[in-house]
């Protein structure tokens, strides 16, 4: 196998472009990255003869009028390479293994026993040992984790597993042989959404995620803002209703006493003494149940707040709602867009709200995706 790195900047910079938006012209791959075409041809040399970038025949071309370079836009063999990427949850592994253009090509689960953190690197090994992974050659492995995660190695602090200062990538790169690239699971997801999702080629773009956590990632110029807080008790005291519910996950009307999918749950228990599934909530309140429809009638409000706030400072082109907790949307979706409406200028743009209804294999995509931003391309998107 070849080996791709170092790569220097200039190089990053077109196996990146060429990645993301390929395959592309030299012409426009020039005009892109504004270089010459004597600069363009200096840096995808190394990058064609790593074996990284292909010359490809252009689309629609005849076989005879295929001559020279012009007329042979470059790309990646997504094939070429393969990553294996983890969303560990408080009971599940759910893992995926991806092209170099994260198209998943195999989606492995198992459950969840111990949190013991060598049990758990244990459990991932034995993953990236089966069969079906085993052969397809795999470059690296990504993992993501809610928490708080240093140098994209140790996990410095999960509340989910009850970890502090285990050294995950270590671990596993131990037991598998492989480079291992560990981040905090939303994180990896805008990365993903930004590369290859819902916000690829945006300036300004904003993932928020709900579901039994609660999750915010903003990209400006094309890039993930890191910040120190991240995953650090987001919306746990960002107060929508000073006199909302108070729960055990949060401040009085806050964001996740409000929106969380435990906070709905516990709710719900506390005013009738039953215990239900966040589905079986949705459903009531779609039907009219009272106490349902007022738990989900806060919650869309909450939400409807919380979008027209992030328009309203952070200006995004487009907000991506994800997360397990998205059912809301389509239990009252209307009552979310009213707010919305309520909260922002009467000439405002409308807000771009994409909702994606996904599932931990999207998570488990987004930690493949940083592996081959880290381990490929040894891009810096820290």
């Amino acid at each position: 196998m070849s080996s791709w790195l170092p790569l220097s900047p200039g190089e990053r910079s077109v196996a990146i472009e060429v990645l993301v938006h390929g395959p592309l012209s030299r012409t426009e791959l020039a005009r892109r990255l504004d270089l010459s075409q004597g600069s363009l041809t200096r840096l995808t040399k190394p990058l064609i003869e790593s074996g990284l970038l292909v010359e490809v025949p252009e689309a629609g071309t005849p076989a005879q009028a295929r001559q020279g370079r012009p007329s042979q836009p470059l790309d990646v063999v997504a094939e070429s390479r393969t990553f294996l990427g983890f969303k560990i949850t408080e009971d599940m592994v759910h893992g995926v293994v991806t092209t170099l253009r994260s198209e998943v090509i195999a989606r492995l689960d198992r459950p969840l026993t111990s949190h013991d953190p060598v049990a758990v690197a244990d459990l991932l090994a034995e993953m990236a040992a089966e069969p079906a992974v085993r052969h397809l050659a795999l470059a690296g492995i990504g993992i993501g984790v809610g928490g708080l995660v240093r140098e994209r190695a140790v996990v410095g602090e999960s509340p989910f597993l009850g970890w502090r200062n285990v050294p995950l990538a270590e671990l596993v790169r131990e037991r598998t042989g492989l480079p291992v690239v560990v981040e905090n699971d939303v994180a990896a997801l805008v990365e993903a959404e930004t590369w290859f999702g819902a916000g690829r080629g945006l300036d300004r773009f904003v993932v928020l995620t709900i579901g039994a956590g609660f999750g915010y990632g903003l990209v400006l110029g094309g890039k993930r803002v890191p910040y120190a807080e991240e995953d650090r008790g987001f919306g746990r005291h960002l107060i929508i209703d000073p006199s909302g519910p108070l729960t055990p996950d949060g401040a009085r009307g806050s964001a996740v006493s409000l929106l969380g999918i435990p906070s709905i749950r516990y709710q719900i228990r506390a005013a009738t003494g039953r215990d239900a599934t966040y589905e079986e909530i949705l459903a009531a309140a779609a039907a009219g149940e009272p106490m349902a429809s007022r738990v989900i009638g806060e919650a869309a409000r909450a939400l409807g707040v919380l979008i027209a706030q992030i328009a309203n400072f952070a200006m995004p082109q487009k907000i991506l709602l994800a997360g397990e907790g998205v059912g809301l949307m389509d239990a009252a979706g209307d009552t979310v867009r009213e707010t919305i409406a309520a909260h922002r200028h009467p000439q405002a743009a409308p807000v771009g709200l994409e909702t994606k209804t996904s599932d931990f294999h999207d998570w488990a995509r987004g930690a493949a995706v940083l592996a081959i931003q880290v381990l490929v391309l040894g891009a810096d998107r820290a």
